[in-house]
């Protein structure tokens, strides 16, 4: 967390706000949260040069500068970029032309700064899967008939299909009406079908709901998104399921907490 959604929003606000402007000032409060280059020099490489585009790539931010460069940020659990900021809880402050602040936070420091010269040649994005907007139908199909692991964990890895993580996963399995353990080759081409258009689905709401406020997730403004008010599943444990009011129950799989209904998505017998 956050996952597709809460990045996609991020993503969208940054350029309302920060393209075209220029980095003033680069001020460093913690540097464990910056992987490459050296503090000194992802600094001094900052300074000066000005916002050109911003993308995604599954859960990864990518925010291409004037000159060449790019800076590449990795939420992971905590992260937070907060616009304006005030250095409250910043780890590092990106001092801007404007006269305001982006802020990056992030509590644990388990998130990732970099400074690249080329993004695409970093291992974790050349091994993403392609994400579920990118897919057809039948090639999501395709992939899964070739899977024996659990369909809850395969979802989960990027190398498969990247962007959707635990809650995501959580969410349209339940939609589809499958359960977390089912190994993804026993699916049924109608499963299948409607497991592929409930990721979609679900990940297009919480888009249009600013994502979810789990953890430490808040849009770029500070504020909460909003779809964590209609989860259907997601750390809804014990609460009655909203279509046959059985309670919703949890389990550990692949190292996560998994959230279901026992009887929409029951098991083949």
């Amino acid at each position: 967390m956050p996952e597709l959604p809460e990045v996609e929003t991020i993503k969208r606000e940054l350029e309302k706000v920060v393209l075209g402007k220029k980095i003033i000032e680069v001020v460093i409060h913690n540097p464990k949260v910056i992987r490459h280059p050296s503090p000194a020099q992802f600094k001094n490489g900052l300074s000066g040069t000005v916002f050109k585009r911003i993308l995604r790539k599954a859960k990864v931010l990518i925010l291409e500068l004037s000159g060449g460069k790019s800076l590449v940020i990795h939420l992971k659990m905590t992260g937070q970029l907060i616009y304006p900021g005030d250095g409250a809880r910043s780890r590092v402050t990106f001092r801007l032309s404007d006269g305001k602040s982006l802020d990056f936070n992030d509590q644990r420091l388990f998130a990732e700064l970099r400074l690249m010269d080329d993004w695409r040649k970093l291992s974790f994005i050349q091994r993403l899967g392609p994400e579920p907007f990118e897919l057809a139908a039948e090639d999501f199909k395709k992939m899964l008939s070739r899977k024996k692991t659990k369909i809850k964990p395969l979802l989960m890895d990027q190398t498969f299909i990247s962007g959707v993580g635990n809650l995501y996963a959580c969410e349209a399995l339940f939609r589809a009406k499958i359960n977390p353990g089912r190994p993804a080759s026993s699916l049924l081409e109608k499963e299948k079908e409607t497991l592929f258009r409930e990721i979609k689905d679900t990940l297009t709401e919480a888009i249009t709901h600013k994502g979810s406020s789990v953890d430490q997730y808040v849009q770029l403004s500070g504020n909460p998104g909003n779809y964590a008010r209609y989860h259907k599943v997601y750390d809804r444990l014990g609460k009655p399921c909203l279509v046959c009011k059985t309670p919703i129950k949890r389990i550990s799989m692949g190292g996560r907490g998994t959230y279901f209904c026992p009887e929409c998505q029951a098991e083949v017998k």
